[in-house]
C-alpha cells in the first residue's frame, strides 16, 4: 500500500497542498486555528508521515535542526530543550535532541554531525568542547553555543555565537540579596577554577559573587567555598559539598549554590544534619528550574527567560543557515528574573 502523500492530506482536508505545508512546518499562523485543526486531523485519518529526505532533495533544505546538551537528566538541561523545542516549532525547523554526558568526543560529534546529513546547523551547551577544537570541525555546520565563552579563549576566527544570560551580573544580584536580608557568612557551593573542569559559567558566577562582596566592603573566603569536582552540577555534588561545610567550624549564615540541583542537594545534606533552610541558614539557587517551586522551603534562585533564550538561539542559527554572507562571531544575551523565595528570608540577627 502506498505511503500517504502531501496531495492525499490536502485533499482529506479540503485545503490547498501550500496551506498543509504550512501547517507541517509550524507556521499555523498564516492559517485560522480551524483550517490548522482540519489539517492535523486529516494526517492523523490517513496515517501521513512527512519525507525529510524527499523535501531535502526537492528544496535543498531540510529544516531540521539539532540541540545538544551534556544531561536531559539535569532539569535546567530539560528546561532549555522544552524551549528550543517550541521555538523551532515557531521558526518552521523540526528540533532532534542529543545528550553528550557533556565528553569532548560526543560535543565534537554533535558539532559536526557526519553521519546525519539532514541537519543543518546545531546549537550546544559544550561543558568538555573548546575553541580550539571546535575549529578542527571536518564539517562546517552552523553553530550556537549556549554559555559564556571559554576563558581565554579565541573565537574570530569560529563563525559562532554564544546566547547567555549575563552571570556575573545576575550573581553580583543574587549575592547582593542576600547581603541586603542581613547574611554576611556566605558559603558558595559550585566553584570551578581547575583546568579542566573550569567551566566559564561557573568562573562567572564566581566573578560577580565576589564583586559583591567587595561592594560591601567584604573579603572572599575560598575556606567557604570548596570546589566541586567534575565537570557536571548534580543533586549528589550539592549534597557532598554542603555536609563538607556545614560540619566543619563556624556554620555559615546562608548557602549560594551555582545551580538549582546543587541547592537542592544541599536541602538534603542539612536535612541528616537536623538543620532546615530558613531557620538554620538561608539558601539560594540559580537557574530557576520547576523543581524549585515545590521544595520545602521553595527556592530562591535566578531564573534566565528560558523562551528568550530558545528565541534568540534559534533566530541566530536560522540566520547562519540561510545568509549568503558570513556572519561574524556575535555575544547575543538574554534576560533573567532574581526570584524571592521562602529560602531566603531575612536573618534574625543580622551583623
Amino acid at each position: 500500500m502506498a505511503q500517504p502523500t502531501l496531495h492525499d492530506v490536502a485533499a482529506r482536508a479540503g485545503v490547498s497542498i501550500k496551506t498543509v505545508s504550512n501547517v507541517l512546518r509550524g507556521v499555523e499562523g498564516k492559517v485560522s486555528a480551524r483550517t490548522a485543526a482540519r489539517v492535523h486531523q486529516a494526517i492523523e485519518e490517513i496515517g501521513y508521515s512527512p519525507n525529510l529526505s524527499a523535501r531535502r532533495l526537492r528544496t535543498g533544505r531540510s529544516h531540521v535542526i539539532a540541540l545538544a546538551v551534556p544531561d536531559l537528566g539535569n532539569p535546567y538541561f530539560a528546561e532549555v530543550a522544552t524551549a528550543m523545542i517550541g521555538a523551532a516549532r515557531e521558526a518552521g525547523y523540526t528540533l532532534l535532541i542529543e545528550e553528550t554526558g557533556g565528553e569532548a568526543g560526543a560535543e565534537l560529534g554533535a558539532a559536526e554531525h557526519l553521519r546525519d546529513p539532514l541537519i543543518e546547523g546545531v546549537i550546544m551547551s559544550p561543558l568538555a568542547l573548546g575553541g580550539d577544537a571546535l575549529a578542527q570541525r571536518t564539517r562546517s555546520m552552523p553553530i550556537v553555543l549556549l554559555g559564556e565563552r571559554e576563558p581565554d579563549a579565541e573565537y574570530g576566527h569560529l563563525s559562532v555565537d554564544h546566547v547567555s544570560i549575563d552571570n556575573a551580573a545576575a550573581s553580583r544580584a543574587l549575592t547582593g540579596h542576600l547581603l541586603g536580608r542581613g547574611f554576611r557568612r556566605i558559603a558558595v557551593i559550585g566553584r570551578q577554577d581547575h583546568a579542566p573542569y573550569a567551566t566559564a559559567t561557573a568562573l562567572k558566577r564566581l566573578e560577580g559573587h565576589r564583586q559583591a562582596l567587595t561592594e560591601r566592603g567584604l573579603t572572599f573566603d575560598e575556606s567557604l567555598a570548596p570546589a566541586v569536582p567534575g565537570a557536571h552540577y548534580s543533586k549528589e555534588a550539592g549534597a557532598r559539598a554542603a555536609a563538607q561545610i556545614l560540619t566543619r567550624g563556624e556554620r555559615p549564615e546562608a548557602l549560594y549554590c551555582f545551580a538549582d540541583v546543587l541547592a537542592i542537594g544541599a536541602l538534603r545534606a542539612a536535612h541528616d544534619q537536623g538543620l532546615h533552610a530558613p531557620h538554620d541558614f538561608a539558601l539560594a539557587g540559580f537557574d530557576g528550574i520547576d523543581e524549585g517551586r515545590f521544595t520545602i522551603p521553595t527556592l530562591t534562585t535566578i531564573r534566565p527567560d528560558y523562551a528568550d533564550m530558545a528565541r534568540q538561539a534559534v533566530s541566530a542559527l536560522v540566520e547562519r543557515m540561510t545568509s549568503e554572507d558570513p556572519v561574524p562571531p556575535r555575544d547575543i544575551p538574554c534576560g533573567w528574573d532574581l526570584v524571592v523565595r521562602e529560602s531566603t528570608q531575612a536573618a534574625s540577627s543580622p551583623s
